[in-house]
């Protein structure tokens, strides 16, 4: 019987362009956008973190340079993009533990996390995926745990730049909007969803969210 794969989107939309993700996306003030998430997180000593969607390692190697004092970890399902992950967290001297998986099926317990972060991941999924992947947020956050997503703008952000129409579809763009967000964070379970900033950059308008877990009842 054959085996059964799931299908996922490259980090950077196609593999053709993941050599081109980094320096396009540090060109055009990515650095900038993520620096912002993690400012908004007020990360603390002893944290766990999660990067969900973690690509290339950007992410994941700004928080452990910035809260060495924290336990970073990373899951994307792209091999190719782990592989470059691994190489540069080995070039930062940095210890951030990446593992090979699918957001909406987390390989952690629940409650593990103090801090799950997604970042231009989520319109990468169907609606379906996105729904499981928030419930899958709410479920490894730690209670009083938060969320915090940055991504492209939906419909209501106007146009987006260049590489947004280079590395992804009108169509994986078109279900991100703001509402349609916080109702999906809400459904999972999360507490107060809202949009915390916005941004303005070359390659597209981006919004960034956050909700938060509470104990269950």
């Amino acid at each position: 019987m054959e085996e059964y794969r799931r299908t996922y989107i490259p980090a950077a939309g196609h593999d053709w362009a993941l050599p081109l993700y980094d320096p396009i996306v540090k060109l055009l003030g990515g650095d900038r956008a993520r620096k912002a998430l993690l400012d908004q997180a007020a990360i603390q000593t002893g944290h766990r973190v999660l990067d969900i969607g973690c690509g290339t390692g950007a992410l994941v190697i700004l928080i452990k340079r910035l809260h060495p004092d924290v336990d970073v970890f990373g899951i994307d399902p792209d091999p190719k993009a782990l592989i470059r992950a691994r190489r540069k967290a080995e070039r930062a001297a940095v210890l951030i533990q990446l593992d090979q998986g699918f957001s909406d099926e987390l390989p952690y317990p629940d409650a593990s996390f103090d801090r799950v972060f997604s970042s231009f991941m989520l319109h990468h999924l169907q609606t379906g995926e996105k729904e499981r992947t928030l419930r899958e947020v709410r479920r490894v956050l730690k209670p009083g745990g938060s969320l915090h997503l940055l991504d492209f703008g939906g419909p209501e952000s106007g146009q987006n730049g260049f590489l947004a129409r280079l590395f992804h579809s009108s169509h994986s763009l078109k279900d991100n909007s703001d509402s349609r967000i916080i109702a999906l964070m809400s459904q999972a379970g999360l507490a107060n969803p809202m949009v915390v900033g916005r941004r303005t950059m070359l390659f597209g308008k981006t919004a960034y969210y956050q909700a938060s877990a509470v104990p269950r009842p």
